[in-house]
């Protein structure tokens, strides 16, 4: 892809009960890209308010599940942008997971901000179950995708027009990118900068995150 081509606005969109690492591993391999390529980057959300990782409060009467030491432990990340007033020139996406996924109060507005957003994107990327929210969207129908295996047995039921694979870290589907659980969001974005750009620029990077890449797209231990 020749330099004028390549992507420049990345984006990810948060909602209350994302998982720390589905968010905060690609991210840091932006970041680090950003030192070799012109990046932009946005966080966006329902509102410019912080977004917490901390998921006890979506999930009434559900805390012997989600908390059952009663834990206050959680983190925020204060959004540039609202999914009313999305940054312009959007071109690749990340779309984390995590424990909001399971609560329509904290996902339906980013299920409706990725339908309306995706025909103007270039790249659609997922970690975790948040391949899930993008089949509820029906942007999976007759894709291949993969998600965590972990929750793999409750997220293939939100959609199963989806051709969902198992044994996969990543997948590829064109300009759909789909990963598995946490860590697998790592890999792909490597694996993602790697294509876009160049191979050699992914090995750098991983190096100078002193990051140990899996092998291959399909080389998944969890499955």
């Amino acid at each position: 892809m020749s330099s004028e081509d390549l992507p420049i606005h990345y984006g990810v969109v948060l909602f209350p009960g994302f998982q720390a690492l589905d968010v905060f591993g690609p991210i840091d391999a932006i970041n680090t890209l950003a030192r070799y390529k012109k990046i932009e980057f946005s966080i966006i959300a329902a509102t410019l308010d912080p977004v917490s990782t901390n998921h006890a409060p979506l999930f009434p009467g559900q805390e012997a599940k989600w908390n059952p030491h009663g834990s206050n432990c959680g983190q925020s990340i204060l959004p540039t942008h609202t999914f009313d007033s999305p940054p312009d020139n959007l071109e690749v996406l990340l779309v984390p997971g995590g424990a909001g996924t399971r609560s329509p109060q904290a996902y339906e507005p980013v299920v409706e901000f990725i339908k309306k957003t995706f025909p103007s994107l270039r790249y659609l990327l997922t970690i975790c179950t948040g391949s899930g929210l993008v089949a509820r969207s029906g942007l999976l129908d007759g894709r291949r995708a993969t998600t965590n295996k972990r929750a793999w047995d409750d997220v293939i039921t939100w959609r199963e027009q989806v051709n969902w694979i198992r044994k996969a870290r990543w997948v590829d589907d064109g300009n759909i990118w789909t990963s598995s659980g946490i860590s697998a969001g790592i890999d792909m974005m490597l694996a993602f900068i790697g294509h876009i750009y160049d191979e050699e620029l992914a090995t750098t990077l991983a190096d100078r995150l002193e990051y140990v890449r899996s092998g291959s797209w399909d080389d998944d231990p969890f499955a």
